[in-house]
Formats: structure tokens, sequence, C-alpha cells
């Protein structure tokens, strides 16, 4: 198969150029053409999305394609003969415009059925696997943190938009001749030299390459020349490269389903082959760290061009050419210094203009650590500038490396935080790098560990935001563009991960009071093992390994720990038997980031955790929890994401109450396998919140739900084949948020609802099949509701109680069916 028949949207978009060619040449097919050009025009960015976006298909949808694009190759095929066809031959030419016609039919039905729909719904759901999870807030947060106006269009929010002001703003400040330079050179690379296959931008932590490389991207020139098809990726110290060469290959041939999924595909070895040619295309491969991996992630292709981001200078036969950042001038570093000390470009007159110019002066032009001193002396008085500055002057790096002295300057900011917001930022060190911290976690952690409650958790993190010592990352649902909540997540440039493991890492292993592995290994650290003979004093213990088998672990005794962040990558895991001697635990974290979710072994160690409070398991394969086996009786909040768990919920073993009787908060976040909820979970009597979301097989709710009598939250987001709501709904009395959103198949609002004394929201956007609510009369009941987010169709109905509850607001959800949202 030639390298261009890969590209199965080039079809669709040569059929579109013949059919113009023969609106304007042939009088029998003109009205189909026409049709035909109009059908295509809207199923194109649908194809180039797919093709784009990294997503995975499911077999049946992507078998649906597969024979679409035979159908539009078969198209292409009988335009070019409808073109070729003399206008002598008339009977030849009713036979063409007949099969014109059958082809304008099959097209149009393609397109005015309902595939759109279920591909919105399949994009929308494997984009978020590819992408990294992302946490549900806003019910939790309205109800708790409502007293300090956090959660949807509060403080949390406004920290966010409030960072991505202030990110444009400092990049417009670094848009000086630096940038603009780097842009000029790196540009002329990669889109100016047919010679260079491999480019690369080198320089040191917080130089400011990735900003480089990210305005690259964007640039107009750039995503013109490569038509768009640029790929961003981030490889990092602890790299899948099997995952990464599959990503590239997948966009590479048009076909990312089946690049991601399956290994098979992807030509083996260093992928230094020779390919023939195919679109213009740009791949950028960021934080790259080692010349193995980097050798693994690239191809040979004459119109393909990898742009290499990296700390090292790599050798010349791999990367052709590089550039290397230039540090910020004199001026340029005092104005992004005082953007982010005082909010502006220049020195205040308030300022002492002498010390402020000493502290940028010790910031040696890298722009990471003029953002981040900078905002850890904003507001303060002069004393403690004066303070910094002598602190700059007499640090002693470690070695003499320009990047140990970076850290060493930075750690300044970090020694002026309040001791539990310096503990909470050392804490970020746990989680691997280059990756998004589900919000959720963090909050989660540190409320078990530092003795404080949720609103002083976020008051801390909007802190650590404020001082750019993190970044709140704030994207819409992945698929849903009107959600009334934000999936927000954390992440933390390299050099600010590598100064909490800095801090972290100093003295006796046994006394840290984190014990971290601060990449990716095949092992624990020979460090641990050789200290064994002694307890670990640590309260976190974050691993980060691949396949662990039960012989890959040592004893260890953990009589302190309270955390424990279990990372990997791989098919199998066996839980650490030293979880036995950890018992204090309060909160147990296990991600896996492999393809496949991972089968683990030993989750019978689990059962004798007496403090264990919080479980978040994540792409894995959830045991079957069956009463003798598991007995967790102090476990609060139990989340599966991306799970496997049917098999775990198998109604005639499984006795909810029993194994958890003081869980009070359930999340199931993309299951797929979960088709029904064991009825036993009605009697958690404990349970709050309930959240199932993007479990597009669910179809049934236990007919008992309503005797959950303290639950307040209920979300059933994005379950497409739920039919309808349990008719004792309506026994919900401490019910305040109903989330309902893009269930597309719920027929109707159970006349039951309006016994929801306690309900205050409601959301049911992209309901299409609720088309009438119950009686006026009866909703009118509902003196509780402060707010219902619905579709235009039906909000006429609720506009109704706005005339007789002024405290009630109707929102009505943005009708849009574009796919222009995942561009993002």
């Amino acid at each position: 198969m030639a390298f261009n028949d890969f590209f199965a949207g080039e079809i669709a978009t040569e059929l579109l150029k013949q059919l113009l060619s023969i609106s304007r040449k042939s009088c029998l097919c003109k009205s189909s053409a026409d049709n035909l050009i109009t059908s295509i025009e809207e199923l194109l960015p649908i194809i180039n999305e797919i093709k784009y976006s990294g997503v995975e298909l499911s077999a049946i949808r992507q078998s649906q394609l597969d024979r679409f694009s035979e159908t539009l190759r078969g198209g292409l095929e009988l335009a070019r003969k409808v073109l070729a066809s003399g206008r002598w031959n008339v009977y030849k030419n009713l036979q063409l415009a007949r099969k014109m016609e059958r082809l304008e039919k099959q097209v149009s039905r393609f397109v005015s059925g309902p595939m759109q729909a279920h591909l919105l719904a399949d994009v929308h759901h494997m984009r978020f696997e590819t992408m990294e999870r992302f946490d549900r807030l806003e019910g939790r947060l309205e109800q708790r943190l409502n007293s300090m106006k956090i959660g949807a269009g509060g403080w949390v929010e406004e920290a966010v938009k409030r960072m991505e002001v202030e990110e444009e703003a400092s990049l417009g400040i670094f848009n000086g001749v630096g940038l603009d330079l780097g842009k000029s050179k790196v540009k002329k690379m990669i889109i100016g030299r047919d010679d260079l296959n491999v480019v690369g931008i080198c320089g040191i932590g917080g130089s400011g390459k990735t900003t480089l490389a990210n305005e690259i991207c964007r640039d107009d020139q750039v995503r013109s020349y490569f038509n768009n098809r640029i790929l961003f990726l981030t490889v990092s110290q602890s790299p899948d490269l099997q995952q990464l060469r599959a990503r590239i290959w997948g966009f590479l041939t048009g076909n990312e389903a089946m690049g991601y999924t399956n290994n098979l595909f992807v030509p083996q070895g260093k992928l230094q082959c020779e390919w023939g040619s195919g679109p213009r295309t740009l791949v950028v491969l960021d934080d790259v760290w080692s010349l193995s991996a980097l050798e693994q992630l690239i191809f040979r292709i004459p119109t393909y061009k990898t742009l290499v981001v990296s700390r090292f200078k790599f050798p010349t036969p791999v990367v052709n050419e590089v550039y290397n950042v230039e540090l910020l001038r004199e001026d340029e570093s005092l104005s992004l210094f005082c953007h982010s000390a005082f909010g502006q470009k220049w020195i205040p007159p308030t300022a002492n203009e002498t010390l402020v110019k000493q502290i940028v002066h010790e910031c040696k032009g890298l722009p990471l650590a003029l953002k981040v001193i900078g905002a850890s002396l904003r507001d303060q008085p002069e004393m403690y500038w004066a303070s910094a500055k002598k602190r700059l002057l007499r640090g002693e790096p470690i070695c003499e490396s320009h990047e140990n002295k970076l850290l060493e300057r930075m750690a300044i900011s970090v020694e002026y935080l309040n001791k539990k917001v310096k503990e909470c930022f050392l804490d970020l060190g746990s989680f691997p790098e280059d990756k998004k911290i589900p919000l959720d976690v963090l909050i989660n952690m540190w409320v078990e560990i530092h003795d404080i409650d949720e609103e002083e958790a976020f008051a801390i993190l909007v802190e650590l935001s404020d001082k750019n010592l993190l970044t709140l990352v704030k994207d819409p649902r992945v698929g849903d563009a009107y959600s009334s909540y934000y999936e927000i997540c954390v992440t933390q440039h390299d050099v600010l991960r590598d100064l909490a493991l800095h801090l972290s890492n100093q003295g006796d292993v046994n006394e840290r009071k984190r014990l971290l592995m601060p990449r990716r290994d095949t092992e624990l650290p020979r460090e641990w093992e050789r200290n064994t003979d002694q307890p670990f004093n640590a309260q976190i213990v974050s691993v980060h390994t691949g396949e662990m088998r039960e012989m890959d672990w040592f004893r260890m005794e953990f009589p302190k720990v309270e955390v424990l962040i279990l990372n990997f990558s791989s098919n199998e895991y066996f839980l650490p038997p030293f979880i036995d001697d950890m018992p204090k635990l309060r909160a147990l974290i296990v991600i896996n980031y492999g393809t496949n979710e991972a089968i683990l072994e030993n989750f019978s160690v689990l059962t004798n955790l007496a403090n264990l409070r919080s479980l978040w398991l994540e792409k894995t394969w959830v045991p079957q929890l069956t009463n003798p086996t598991v007995h967790m009786k102090n476990l609060r909040k139990l989340s599966m994401v991306l799970c496997k768990v049917n098999n775990s919920f198998n109604p005639s073993v499984i006795d909810l109450p029993l194994i958890f009787p003081r869980l009070s908060e359930l999340i199931i976040d993309h299951c797929h396998d979960l088709i029904k909820l064991p009825s036993s979970i009605c009697e958690v009597n404990s349970l709050q919140n309930l959240s199932i979301t993007n479990c597009h097989r669910l179809c049934e709710l236990p007919a008992d739900l309503g005797m959950l009598k303290k639950l307040q939250v209920l979300r059933l987001y994005a379950c497409p084949e739920l039919k309808m709501l349990p008719p004792r709904i309506g026994e919900l009395i401490g019910l305040k948020y109903l989330d309902i959103s893009q269930c597309f198949n719920l027929r109707c609002l159970p006349g039951e609802i309006v016994r929801l004394a306690s309900l205050e929201k409601i959301d049911m956007r992209e309901c299409s099949q609720i088309v009438s609510l119950p009686p006026r009369t009866a909703l009118s009941n509902m003196k509780s509701l402060r707010r219902i987010i619905c579709d235009d169709e039906v909000s006429w109905q609720w506009r109704y109680l706005e005339k007789t509850n002024p405290n009630l607001h109707v929102q009505v959800a943005e009708k849009c069916y574009s796919l222009d949202w995942l561009d993002g």
C-alpha cells in the first residue's frame, strides 16, 4: 500500500475536487454532484478531526468508517469516469447519472443519520483516554465550598482565568528579541530547509524551550505550511517508547486507532527506514532526555520533520541542526520580573530600584527564575526583599552546573512560604514528571495528611498558583463544550518538580518525610534496599515502575506512612506486600499509565488497612469484591477511572454495605463495561455522592435507589444507554444536585422528581429525548431549585417556574454541533 493510501481523508478531499469539476461540466450529473458536494463538505471536518486528534475508535465504529471509506473510494472512481465520458455517449452518461444518484443517497444517509452523534460521543470518549484523566468538580465544590465562593464561577475558576491572562501577558513580555529571534531561526530550519529532517531546540531547564516550541506550533505560517498536521508529544525522563512510537506512526499514517492500539503495525527497530512521500507533517518531541529514546522516535520520511526539544545537545547525525535558546537580555529580564512582582513592565516609583535590579541580576536571564522569584516577592515589604537578595547572593550551589544554581535560587522563594503551604508544594514531587495531576487526587491527599479541610486546601492551591509554583489547567470537559463545571488539573514545570525532589530528598533516607522515586525505573532504588534493616519514617511514599511481580518487592517497614502512590505502566501489577506494614495508611492512589487496563494481584492486602479512607484506581481491572476477601470498614471515598469493573460488581456475590460500611463518595468514570449497578448499593446508607460518568453501556439503575436518604449529589453524565430514572428517585430527600446531561436516550423526567424538596440544581443539557416535563403545578412545589441548565426545546417549560420562584435561573445550553472544540 502506498504511503498516501493511509490518509483516508485525502479520498474525500480528492472526491470533492472531482465533484466540483462535474458540477461545472456535466448537466446530467450536476444536481447529484452539487448535493454530494454539500454532504462531503459537512463530512470532511469530521474525517479530519478523526485523522488528526489521536482518536481511538471502537471496532464497530471503525468498521463503519472503513465501509464508508470504501464508498468514497468507489465514488472517486465514478467521478473520474463521469469526467472522462464524452458528451456524445448519452446512454453511458445516463447510466453514470443513475450511479451518481445512488452514491448521493448513500452519502446523504450516512451524514444525516445518527453517525455524527455517535462519532461525537466516541471522539469525546477516546480523546479522554489518550489525554490524561480529569475530575468532576462542580457538584462537590458548590455543596462544600459555597462559603468561600469556590467552584463554578468562583475562586478556583477565577484563579485559573487569572493564570491564563498572566501567562498571555508574560508571553507578550517574553516575546522580545530573544523569542522573536528564536522563532525566526527555528522556522527557517523547519520550513525553509528541505534537507533538514530532524532539528532541535536546546537550553537549560527554565530557559523557555517549551514556550518557544509552543509558539512555533501556534505560528500561522508554520501551521499553513504543514496544513495543521502538527503533533506535540512530551517524552520525559521515563518515556513509554512503545506507546509514543505507536502514537507517532498512527498520526503519520492517518490511522491513529491502528497505530495507538496495535503495535504490530508499527515498524520495529529505530524507525530509521525510508518511506515514500506523504503530506507534510511536523512532530514535536518535548523534554527528550536520552539519545537512545530519541532514535526510537524518528522516522526518515522526506516530508516528515521532527522538532526535538531538550536540555541536551544531541549528535549532528541524529539532530541535523540545533538552535540554542538565548537567555533574556537585561531589559527583557527586568520587564518579566516586574510583571511577576508588580503586575507591570517597569519598576514602580515606590520600589527600591537598586534592590530590584540586584535581584533581577541574580536570576541570570532565566525566565522561570524571574517569574517564580518575582511572584514570591510580590506585595512584600522592602526588608523582605533585602533578605531575599542576601540569600540569593550567598547561595552556594550543590555543584557548579548552571541548572543546580537555578534550583538554589528558586529554593529561596519556597523558603518564604508558610510551613503548611511549603509542605503542599513539596508533595507535588510525588507525581510523575510531565503528567497532569487530577485536582481531586491532590486535594484529597492534602486533606488526609495535613489536617486541613477542603476550603483550606483550595486556598493553598490558589496561593501556589499565584506564586507560579504550579499551573492550574482548565479544559472544558472533552466532548462537552457547554458543561456547567470545569475539569481542573495541575501541572508543574520540570525544574519546579526537580526543586521539590531536591528539597525532599535531603538527609538520611530512613528519616525523610517523603520517600520518592524521581523517575520510572525497572526496580526499586538500591538506596532503599540497603536501608531495609531500619524502619522508614516517611509520611508519603511514591513508587514509579513498570510491571512488578511478587519477587520484585523487598520487605520494608513504614510505621508512619499515610499516603502511598503507585505509578506504573504494565498489564499486570502485584501490589506491594509491605502495605501490610503501613498501619496508618489513609490514602492509596494506584495509577496505570499503560495502554491497557492492568490486572491487580494481591488485592486482599488492602483488607488489613483499618485506617484507609480513600482509594483511587485508574486503568486497572478491579478485582471481584467478595465479602470474605475484602472489607474496608473505614473507606470513605472510592474512585474508579478507566477501569474494568463489571466482574467486581457481580450482584450475586457482592454486599456493598458490608464491604464499605462508611462509604460516602463513589466515583465511576469511563468504565465502559459497567452495564448495571448492584442493587446492594442502595443499602449503603452513608453514601452522599454517587458519580457515574462516561459509562457508555450503563443501561439501568437500581429500582431502590430512593433508599439512599443521605445522597446529596447524583451525577449520571454521558451515559447514553440509560433510558429511564427509577421512579423511587423521588425518595432522595437529601438530593441537592442532579446531572443527567448527555444522556441522549433518557426519555423523560419521572413525575416523582417533584418530590425532591432539597434539589437545588439540575443539569439536563443534550437530553434530546426529553421534550416534556411533569405538570407545572407539581414543579412549582420544588421551592429549593436555584438553577436549571437545559436545551432550548424544554426551557420554556422551566421558565414558567421563574415567575413563581424569583431565585431560580434557567440557563439555555448553547446549540453547537461543530467538532471545532477538538482542535484544542
